[in-house]
């Protein structure tokens, strides 16, 4: 039987550490490498700093068992069959890539590459990233690309809180510097994981696959949120139009507009699209939708905060005075990802214009959410909640769902605001048979 693959995984960061872990527990001899001793540190004990389900005992299971090993020196790579760059890549306020990160990478990795080796991408890049940046700086080790070694481009398809399933089901997107790469690449990913691979002609398609759909979902969101907002002009619940609007045929299959909220977060969609915008600026051609959806989206935080001071103000309270407890400050239901979470413009609106804004979330790191919120947060949901004016659900996380509400020491009435819960007809009723004032985002 010949010996396992085996990879280097370069970058330990919420994709990378997902991947590394993955492939291990497929039995793949997997080394995880970063420069950051402390998560190195973390992760070879077996403590995740991301709240993603299974991914500790993932972690434990194939650390323990040798298969993924972990490591801050660049060294490692020399002897894997496949390197895979998972580094961050964050954009500047222009849209423009800040390389740092992929640069240092992938100039270490150039250094240390043998013959026959396969690069494969996954950091998130603006178009002609991998071959304009990525490519020459590995040629620094004397080899040529295509020829010496394979190198291709594999978006990153995660969500968080599924994201190892995600890794395990959704079809993998891979194109290559040549036709031979692409297909060293398939093969890889065939083997590895077992998903359905979608070739695609070159390492351009397979860059520009993952930022068409994050706009596509940037823009499609902000439809939802400009939905609410208008629907709530006529009293109309938004979650009713969209059900019945996406029972329409279109296509090849339906109408799908997705679910307003308290805004759009996290690494990728706020990113992605400006990527988009800069790299077609820099060749002359003006995306429009870009901004508008990123505008709609953006305007989120300040609206769910007006309409907390709104309802308060309905209820004849004062927001001034009012105790507003905030529920889920991370970017998206079921994490604990603090990072563009749209629950901050949120807070920071509440702050200044209302008597006490407590902050409760079980899913995320306590030291963290007070670096990013100002505040320290209130570890039991009894007490932050206790004497609340209202109770906004910014996310819904499963800790969460079976809130006795009846039971909750708040001040009556009290309003609920659902920023992104998403509460079914019936469980509105309830609150309201309760006395408690619900409202949510177009609803």
């Amino acid at each position: 039987m010949p010996p396992p693959i085996q990879v280097a995984v370069v970058g330990l960061g919420y994709v990378g550490t997902c991947v590394a872990a993955t492939l291990a527990g497929r039995g793949l001899d997997v080394v995880g490498v970063d420069v950051d001793r402390g998560r190195v540190g973390a992760l070879a004990e077996g403590r995740s700093p991301f709240a993603e389900a299974g991914l500790p005992e993932l972690l434990s299971t194939a650390i323990g068992a040798g298969r993924l090993r972990l490591s801050t020196s660049f060294d490692a790579v020399e002897s894997a069959d496949v390197v895979l760059l998972t580094v961050g890549t964050p954009v500047r306020a222009d849209g423009a890539l800040a390389a740092e990160q992929l640069t240092a990478a992938s100039r270490e990795v150039g250094r240390r590459l043998r013959p026959g080796q396969l690069v494969v991408v996954k950091s998130t890049v603006p178009a002609g990233t991998v071959r304009s940046l990525v490519l020459p700086l590995l040629h620094g080790g004397g080899l040529a690309g295509g020829r010496d070694f394979a190198l291709a481009f594999t978006p990153e398809r995660l969500s968080e809180g599924t994201a190892l399933r995600d890794l395990r089901t959704f079809p993998i997107v891979t194109g290559g510097l040549t036709p031979e790469c692409t297909r060293a690449a398939a093969h890889f990913w065939r083997s590895a994981i077992g998903a359905d691979v979608i070739p695609v002609d070159s390492l351009e398609a397979a860059e520009i696959v993952k930022l068409a759909s994050n706009w596509w979902l940037d823009l499609n969101i902000a439809l939802a949120n400009e939905l609410a907002k208008f629907t709530a002009l006529y009293d109309v619940d938004v979650l009713d139009v969209i059900r019945a609007t996406n029972t329409m045929p279109e296509g090849s299959g339906l109408v799908n507009i997705l679910r307003p909220s308290v805004g759009v977060g996290g690494s990728c969609l706020t990113k992605d699209p400006l990527m988009v915008h800069h790299s077609a600026r820099e060749r002359g051609l003006e995306i429009l939708t870009v901004p508008a959806g990123r505008a709609a989206n953006d305007s989120m935080p300040a609206y769910t905060a007006q309409l907390v001071v709104d309802e308060l103000t309905k209820l004849g309270k004062d927001p001034a005075t009012s105790k507003v407890a905030v529920l889920g400050l991370a970017f998206k239901n079921g994490t604990g990802d603090l990072r563009a979470t749209p629950t901050l413009g949120v807070v920071s609106r509440l702050v200044p214009v209302c008597g006490e804004v407590a902050l409760h979330d079980p899913l995320v790191d306590a030291a963290e959410g007070e670096r990013v919120f100002g505040q320290p947060l209130v570890p039991a949901l009894a007490d932050a909640v206790r004497g609340a004016d209202c109770v906004a659900v910014l996310a819904l996380h499963p800790e969460f769902r079976d809130i006795d509400f009846a039971a909750l020491p708040v001040t009556r009435p009290c309003l609920v605001l659902d920023g992104r819960a998403h509460y079914p007809k019936q469980k509105i009723a309830e609150l309201r048979g309760l006395g408690y004032h619900y409202r949510g985002i177009g609803r």
